[in-house]
């Protein structure tokens, strides 16, 4: 028998309280016991003043808006204000009732040009969060995922014009030139003079001057930025550094290394792809007691020649020799840090595979000063643990991705420079972790109130043996 709803009730009055209203497994109820928001009062106390101005709206509930946007994959503030109006889960997550106003779609943004600009606020609320997945023991960072993803820039691609851009040498290449000049300085060569700057023709967007003319293979031609991004084992985000979509991965890595990666002893182990098998790269980890595991890279020789691993390195007499006993001897060090080994003149001149070798009269191998580092990955390549945590990358920092471009619009932006991308970024990510922090924490009966006790109970017993708790510094 049909049935027909009659909507004689929708203008009932009823008692009913918001909280009734909230499912009991809305991912807002599973956030509330994960964490307390409340540490937001004391970053940004210095910012608010206690005497002069209006009585501002409570930072922690505009937070909590912008988390609203990223955690449920709302485009664009206005459209998060729209839906706050209307959903009684959100209005719950804030602590509104039915009547409280809802704060204008600009608010958060006038706040951000008056307040949060050009502070830590962001990382540190990024910081606290994961701070806390750490002291839940969810974190294992033994082994770290690295990669980038890029994000389309809201401009014009057509709308660009080309101008020739200085920019300042990094530190890491300062460092590169002066290890250039010793090595020949060694050799008895010259020192090369370097220069402290660097012109380069680019195209600029007229629309977001800070974004990158991306451009890669067969994908659409586009400006954009690029999020290089650190993962743990379990796919929460150790860490992200936004940069222009026109730098290359290898250079955008050094920045989000310094920052997340360095600095932390728990990670041994750094999985990426084979743009991060550079020489700079496998210095530095290597330094820092660190390992470096990345995927086969094919040589990058023409068909039908000989491959410069058929050539025999000598490492104690440094020189090479051809599949035909022929000796190629250190010649010089050029200016992108690579030595070069030249034959004799006439020792190629009759040789039979000398079609297959080179059209010069002589041939030049070259190896990168910093070469036995790329040597020690690849024999990483080799080994039974990379064949254990490479496939790893897959489920962990391709997964955070797909899920954030998916499921909360990683993959393009509304906000244009740096500094807000930034913003977005590091309160997406916040955002990731903290959903799944929450999910794990319900699905193990973990209360905030647990937390608390747990805590002071570990305090208060280092208190009594008189020393400090080893408690990870944030």
């Amino acid at each position: 028998m049909i049935t027909k709803n009659s909507n004689k009730r929708i203008d009932k009055v009823q008692i009913v309280c918001i909280d009734d209203l909230v499912p009991a497994n809305h991912l807002v109820r599973k956030i509330d016991k994960a964490i307390d928001f409340t540490f937001i009062y004391d970053l940004v106390k210095d910012m608010y003043s206690n005497e002069l101005g209006r009585p501002s709206i409570d930072p922690v509930v505009l937070f909590k808006i912008i988390f609203i946007q990223y955690l449920f994959g709302i485009r664009s503030m206005r459209q998060t204000i729209e839906e706050i109006k209307v959903n009684m889960a959100y209005r719950w997550f804030l602590g509104f009732d039915f009547n409280d106003e809802v704060p204008h779609h600009s608010t958060f943004n006038k706040n951000y040009e008056r307040r949060f600009k050009g502070t830590t606020v962001f990382n540190d609320i990024f910081a606290q969060i994961l701070s806390q997945a750490y002291k839940l023991g969810f974190i294992n960072d033994e082994n770290v995922f690295v990669d980038s993803t890029h994000i389309k820039a809201s401009a014009n691609k057509h709308k660009r014009v080309k101008i020739n851009v200085t920019e300042s040498i990094s530190k890491y290449t300062k460092q590169l030139e002066e290890e250039i000049n010793e090595d020949r300085r060694a050799n008895g060569k010259k020192a090369f003079e370097f220069e402290e700057t660097i012109e380069t023709e680019k195209p600029v967007s007229t629309t977001d001057p800070e974004s990158g003319y991306f451009v890669k293979g067969e994908k659409e031609r586009c400006f954009a930025y690029s999020a290089q991004t650190v993962c743990d084992e379990n796919g929460y985000v150790l860490g992200s550094t936004v940069v222009s979509g026109n730098v290359h991965d290898s250079q955008s890595f050094l920045p989000v290394y310094e920052n997340t990666i360095k600095e932390n002893e728990n990670i041994k182990n750094i999985v990426a792809d084979s743009a991060y098998r550079t020489p700079i790269i496998a210095k530095m980890v290597h330094e820092d007691n660190k390992e470096l595991f990345t995927p086969y890279m094919r040589p990058k020789t023409k068909q039908g020649y000989l491959k410069k691993c058929e050539f025999e390195y000598h490492e104690e007499t440094d020189y090479f020799t051809c599949p035909m006993g022929v000796v190629l001897e250190y010649k010089t060090t050029n200016r992108n840090g690579y030595r070069e080994y030249r034959s004799g003149k006439n020792s190629c001149k009759d040789c039979p595979l000398k079609n297959q070798c080179t059209l010069s009269t002589h041939k030049t191998l070259t190896r990168h000063i910093h070469q036995k580092h790329v040597d020690m990955v690849e024999r990483n390549r080799k080994t039974e643990k990379f064949k254990a945590i490479y496939p790893k990358r897959k489920e962990t920092i391709e997964r955070v991705f797909a899920d954030t471009k998916y499921k909360n619009h990683l993959g393009v932006t509304n906000m244009r420079g740096l500094l807000k991308n930034q913003m977005r970024v590091t309160l997406l990510f916040a955002c990731h972790n903290l959903k799944k922090m929450a999910t794990w924490m319900s699905k193990s009966g973990i209360t905030k109130e647990d937390l608390r006790v747990f805590f002071s109970k570990i305090i208060n017993f280092f208190k009594k043996q008189k020393f400090s708790p080893l408690l990870r510094n944030q």
